[in-house]
């Protein structure tokens, strides 16, 4: 399955404070953009290797990528076959445009499309949630009024257009 997670923009931001823990409690609308990546999931033919990840077009900083914390999060809730996934990163990475959360989000939604008979809103969300602040904004993908770290969402009914 290939998709193409999408970037946001803040429409404002206030920073309300900084909390302990390191994050800041915000205010802002996120918005999302047309900026895609290219992520393609695929079931793996080596069922040696349950995750296989190709990130191209972002250096390899040794870390686990958000897909992978994604796919990591979901398996341990749910049986996922062995995976090959395609990361193709347009996006330019530490933009603050959201580029790692959403192809976590992505990731999360694929595979809940492709392995688990229903998924849930909710589910996907609190397993973004413990990935990164962002992600969670990407399950739902449309303008809403964020606050707290960026997790607690209003609609709001806004088109740029």
């Amino acid at each position: 399955m290939i998709t193409f997670p999408n970037a946001k923009i803040n429409l404002g931001l206030n920073v309300v404070e900084r909390r302990p823990d390191g994050y800041h409690n915000l205010e802002t609308v996120f918005y999302p953009i047309p900026l895609f990546d290219i992520l393609e999931v695929i079931p793996s033919k080596n069922k040696e290797i349950p995750f296989y990840l190709e990130v191209i077009g972002m250096p390899n900083d040794g870390k686990p990528n958000l897909v992978e914390k994604a796919y990591r999060g979901l398996s341990q809730k749910y049986e996922i076959p062995p995976i090959e996934v395609t990361l193709k990163k347009c996006t330019p990475f530490a933009a603050g445009l959201g580029g790692g959360s959403a192809d976590a989000a992505y990731t999360l939604k694929v595979l809940a499309d492709m392995f688990i008979n229903t998924p849930n809103y909710e589910e996907l969300h609190n397993i973004g949630k413990s990935i990164g602040a962002d992600v969670p904004f990407f399950i739902k993908n449309k303008p809403v009024f964020a606050e707290g770290i960026g997790t607690d969402f209003s609609d709001i009914n806004l088109s740029l257009k």
